[in-house]
C-alpha cells in the first residue's frame, strides 16, 4: 500500500501496450469540441449580429470554464483516480455541445456551451495528458509527451477545419457542427471503461491532519528545488501557447476581414487549420531539442520564444498592411512557436512533477497556457482607445522580454527534477 498526500492508494491495474489509445481519442475529441466554434466567430457576428467583443467574448467565457476544469480535475484524478474524471470531461463535451446547438436562440446558449467546453477541455489537458504518461510503458517521457499534445492539437485543428466548412458550405450553419461533434463524441466514454486505471482511488489516511481540500491546493504546487526554473521559463512561456493561437486565429482574420469578403468564414477555418496544422508537424522538433540537451538545459524553450517573437512582430506589421497573404505567413510562423512550445512545456512539468502531483501540476500548466487565450478580448476591448498597429507592437515588446527572462532561466542551470 502506498501512502501518498494522505492519500492510501492500493495498487493501480498495470496497464497494456496500446491501452494509451483510447485516453488519447477522448483528448482528441474534446479538442474538436473546444476549437470548433472558433472558425464560426465570423459567423456569428454575420448571422447572429454580435459585436467584435461579444464574439471574443464568448472566448472568455470558454476560459472561465478552463480554469476549474484544469485545476482541479487534475489533483481530484491524482487521489480519485483518473478513469472517473475523464469520463465526466467527454460526457460534458457533449452537453457543450448539445447546447450551443441552440446558439441561434440567443447569447445565453453560446455562454452557457463555451462555459461547459471549457470545463470538458480543461479535464481532457490535465487528467489525459496524465493519463497516456502513466499508459505509455516503455515510451520515453518525451514520446509521451508528444502523444498527449498531438492529440489535443489535432482535434483543436480537424474540429475547426471540419466545423468552419460546415459552416460556409453545409447547412443549418450552427446546428450541424455541433452535430457532428456529438456523433463522433458520444460513444467515447464507454472506451474509457475499459482503460486500465493507474491512480486507483483511495481513502484519506487515518489521522491525517489537512482535509481534501487543503490536499488538492498542495498538488498544485510547485517542487521546492523547481520553483526557479518555473518561474523563469515556464511562467513566461505558458501564455504564449495559445496566446500565439489567438493571434494567427483570431485576431488575424478580423484584421483582413474586408480583404477576403465572402470567403471570410472559409479563410478563418483555413488560417485556424493551418496554425494548428504547423503546431502538430513541428512538435517533434521540440522532442528532438529536449533530446539533444540535459535537464538544466532549455533550448526548446528558448526557440519556441524565438519564433514566437517573430510570429508577433509579422502580426504587428499585418495590422498595418491587412494582407491576407502576410496573415498566412504570420499564422504559419505562429503555428510553429505553438507546437514547440506546448509540447517542451509539457516536459518542463513532467520533470518537475512527482508521481503524486503530475496531473495537478499539469494543470496548472495548462491554465497558465489558457491565459493567453484572453490577449484576442484584451485587445478587442482597448481597441477604442489604441489602434492595432500600437498594440500588436506592444505584443510584440511583451514577447521579447519573455524571451528575455526564459533565456536567462535557461542559463542559470536551475533543475527540473522533482523534490
Amino acid at each position: 500500500m502506498l501512502e501518498t498526500q494522505g492519500v492510501v492508494e492500493p495498487p493501480a491495474t498495470a496497464p497494456r501496450p496500446g491501452s494509451w489509445r483510447p485516453v488519447a481519442t477522448a483528448m482528441f475529441v474534446c479538442g474538436w469540441g473546444g476549437n470548433q466554434f472558433t472558425p464560426l466567430l465570423l459567423m456569428y457576428r454575420r448571422l447572429g449580429g454580435y459585436s467584435a467583443l461579444s464574439v471574443d467574448a464568448f472566448l472568455g467565457a470558454y476560459v472561465v470554464g478552463l480554469i476549474p476544469g484544469l485545476l482541479l480535475a487534475g489533483p481530484v484524478s491524482d487521489r480519485r483516480g483518473r478513469r472517473p474524471v475523464l469520463v465526466l470531461g467527454t460526457v460534458a463535451s457533449v452537453l457543450a455541445s448539445l447546447v450551443l446547438s441552440f446558439g441561434a436562440d440567443g447569447a445565453w446558449a453560446i455562454y452557457a456551451g463555451r462555459l461547459i467546453t471549457g470545463v470538458a477541455v480543461g479535464i481532457a489537458m490535465s487528467v489525459g495528458s496524465a493519463w497516456v504518461k502513466e499508459l505509455s510503458t516503455g515510451a520515453d517521457t518525451g514520446l509521451a509527451a508528444r502523444r498527449a499534445a498531438l492529440c489535443q492539437t489535432a482535434g483543436f485543428a480537424l474540429g475547426a477545419g471540419v466545423a468552419g466548412a460546415l459552416a460556409q458550405w453545409g447547412p443549418w450553419p450552427m446546428v450541424t457542427p455541433y452535430a457532428v461533434h456529438v456523433l463522433i463524441t458520444v460513444a467515447v466514454p464507454l472506451l474509457l471503461l475499459r482503460v486500465p486505471e493507474t491512480r486507483a482511488p483511495g481513502l484519506l489516511a487515518a489521522g491525517a491532519g489537512r482535509g481534501l481540500l487543503r490536499g488538492l491546493a498542495e498538488d498544485l504546487r510547485v517542487p521546492a528545488p523547481a520553483r526557479r526554473r518555473f518561474r523563469l521559463v515556464v511562467l513566461p512561456m505558458a501564455p504564449w501557447v495559445f496566446g500565439a493561437a489567438g493571434l494567427a486565429y483570431a485576431v488575424m482574420p478580423q484584421l483582413v476581414e474586408t480583404r477576403v469578403g465572402h470567403w471570410g468564414l472559409a479563410y478563418a477555418t483555413a488560417l485556424t487549420v493551418l496554425t494548428l496544422g504547423t503546431g502538430v508537424a513541428v512538435q517533434p522538433v521540440a522532442k528532438r531539442l529536449h533530446r539533444t540537451t540535459g535537464p538544466g538545459d532549455g533550448r526548446a524553450p528558448v526557440v519556441a520564444m524565438a519564433v514566437m517573437l517573430l510570429g508577433a512582430a509579422l502580426c504587428a506589421g499585418n495590422a498595418v498592411l491587412r494582407s491576407p497573404w502576410l496573415a498566412v505567413a504570420a499564422a504559419v510562423t505562429l503555428g510553429a512557436a505553438y507546437g514547440i512550445a506546448v509540447v517542451s512545456g509539457l516536459l518542463e512539468i513532467q520533470r518537475m512533477a512527482g508521481a503524486d502531483d503530475l496531473a495537478g501540476l499539469t494543470g496548472v500548466y495548462y491554465t497558465l497556457a489558457y491565459t493567453g487565450f484572453l490577449l484576442p478580448a484584451l485587445l478587442a476591448a482597448l481597441s477604442s482607445l489604441l489602434s492595432y498597429p500600437v498594440m500588436l507592437c506592444g505584443v510584440a515588446v511583451v514577447a521579447l522580454g519573455c524571451l528575455g527572462l526564459v533565456v536567462r532561466g535557461t542559463r542559470a542551470g536551475t533543475t527540473t527534477e522533482p523534490g
